[in-house]
């Protein structure tokens, strides 16, 4: 099957690159951001950064954020672009960790890395553990077969469907909620099937183990522009989750730094360009700021 075959490239593509780190030079700022952006002024701004490589844990299986173009074996996407054209403003270097999904947020905890900048969602028990610089709101879509066999048009539509979610997800969540309220509608529960990538949860449309998938608009929009002939988007839905990177609650200064590198970006125009150059609705950026709690 085509699908199957180009997923199963993706997954060994994802595993050849899950162990290794890439620590990446930082060029001179460009002349637009020159003016504000200050790389001479991070040792004193904030001294505990001084000399520090920043270490970031990253999935490399969520295109359009992170990914990996083959032939290339390094990470690509708006997310690494934005953590690339932020700490160039900062004047840091950075080293990518790449890991499952599932593993970046303990790692983050456990202080393995300093930060998760791969499509996380804030969230109150999650800022408990960690700290987040928020910059965008997410829209979510429901991925399905070529052709819609089930018919789906809306979350509601999932009542006794097979759905898969990402393990420890927002959209693993929702469809738990939404199943409870087919319960209590007297209509059968959703079969819930949890992936730990991306990849993963198509793989599982591909081989007809799933109904439907919950996914970042963005990433289902790629995702159907690769695989046009197997993939659609049966309905969207715009949330008021907030996008963020996650910094270890240990670094006040990184979690400055980040913050106030970010506002920058946001000015220049650098993260709408980004959006727009990953086909994501730069409407869904919204004012950077700190949340800890």
């Amino acid at each position: 099957m085509r699908i199957f075959d180009l997923v199963t490239r993706l997954v060994k593509l994802v595993g050849s690159a899950a162990v290794c780190a890439v620590v990446i030079g930082v060029p001179a700022p460009d002349v637009q951001a020159q003016e504000k952006c200050d790389p001479a002024a991070t040792p004193t701004k904030y001294p505990s950064l001084k000399g520090k490589t920043i270490s970031m844990g990253q999935s490399p299986t969520s295109p359009p954020y992170a990914f990996i173009e083959p032939p290339s074996e390094e990470h690509t996407g708006f997310d690494t672009d934005m953590a690339r054209e932020l700490f160039k403003c900062l004047g840091l270097k950075f080293e990518i960790k790449a890991g499952k999904w599932s593993g970046l947020l303990p790692a983050l905890i456990a202080g393995q890395t300093d930060i998760m900048w791969s499509n996380l969602f804030y969230t109150p028990p999650r800022a408990e553990q960690v700290d987040f610089v928020t910059y965008r709101i997410n829209a979510t879509s429901g991925l399905v077969q070529k052709g819609n066999p089930k018919k789906v048009s809306a979350l509601e539509d999932v009542c006794g469907l097979r759905a898969t979610g990402g393990l420890g997800t927002v959209e693993e969540a929702a469809f738990r909620e939404q199943s409870k309220k087919c319960e209590a509608a007297g209509k059968k529960p959703v079969e819930i099937l949890q992936h730990q990538e991306n990849t993963a949860g198509i793989r599982l449309l591909a081989t007809d183990r799933a109904d439907v998938q919950l996914l970042d608009t963005g990433a289902s929009g790629f995702m159907v522009k690769k695989m046009p002939n197997e993939l659609e988007i049966a309905f969207t839905t715009k949330t008021q989750f907030k996008v963020a990177v996650g910094i270890n609650k240990n670094l006040p200064e990184l979690r400055q730094a980040i913050f106030d590198a970010m506002k920058i970006l946001q000015a220049n125009g650098t993260q709408k360009q980004l959006m727009e150059k990953y086909g994501i609705d730069p409407e869904l950026q919204i004012p950077t700021e700190i949340l800890t709690k």
